[in-house]
């Protein structure tokens, strides 16, 4: 059987209606199997209907849960309690918007000016090859595969982002960087001069700092600031 705790979550609130914030305490009793939406949701169910927190699939698959827990942006459904406990070493948890996009509401902030960044890096083929002479696929050899793969695995949840010290004024981010170099890794694109001018552009990869807080937060254990080395480097 699990172990229950009683945790205090101080939680940022932000009402747009009247344009003010607080800090609003809760105290909740919760299994430590609990995830942290569980308790968000139970917040809902038992204290306050009206505070509002970003989730969907709550499988770690869509990247719309996140938050930041004790200053460490993370998804909200793949915390639970008991690591919470041990990780930050407490029962009080700080909780907050991520700082990548305007706040709507509470912990809900508009992930769709978030997505601007993303759309800036053409994360789709610009110029796709004409189909293979053969009629079979094009062909990845399996060390550039092992890379690529990787890369694919980002579900743009802006944690890293958010944690980034370099992306919130003048880098376009670690996950949008990557989105570029995932294309220009896909044998399928002939736009590579256009690709080669994003990653290099002013706000481009060299606005990184190589400080790691991408692949030390990242959800999906991507070591993204391996792949922005590779882009400094031009190895791809």
């Amino acid at each position: 059987m699990s172990i229950s705790h009683t945790i205090t979550l101080e939680i940022n609130r932000y009402d747009p209606d009247t344009e003010l914030s607080w800090i609003h305490t809760y105290q909740v009793e919760a299994s430590g199997i609990l995830r942290f939406v569980d308790v968000l949701r139970k917040i809902n169910d038992e204290q306050d209907p009206t505070l509002a927190w970003p989730s969907s699939c709550e499988h770690a698959q869509c990247g719309s849960c996140g938050i930041i827990v004790n200053g460490k942006p993370l998804l909200a459904c793949e915390l639970l309690v008991k690591d919470a406990v041990e990780q930050f070493n407490t029962h009080t948890f700080k909780l907050k918007p991520l700082t990548i996009a305007p706040v709507l509401r509470d912990l809900v902030v508009d992930l769709e000016k978030a997505y601007d960044r993303v759309h800036k890096a053409k994360p789709y083929l610009i110029k796709p090859a004409p189909p293979h002479r053969d009629g079979d696929e094009y062909r990845i050899s399996p060390k550039t595969l092992e890379i690529y793969s990787e890369a694919t695995r980002c579900i743009n949840c802006f944690c890293c982002a958010t944690a980034c010290i370099s992306s919130h004024h003048h880098f376009l981010g670690p996950n949008t960087t990557m989105a570029n170099m995932v294309r220009l890794m896909d044998p399928r694109e002939r736009a590579r001069k256009e690709r080669m001018d994003i990653l290099y552009r002013e706000d481009g990869v060299y606005r990184c700092h190589t400080a790691r807080a991408c692949s030390f937060v990242c959800p999906k254990d991507i070591d993204v600031s391996h792949f922005l080395a590779l882009g400094k480097e031009g190895k791809f």
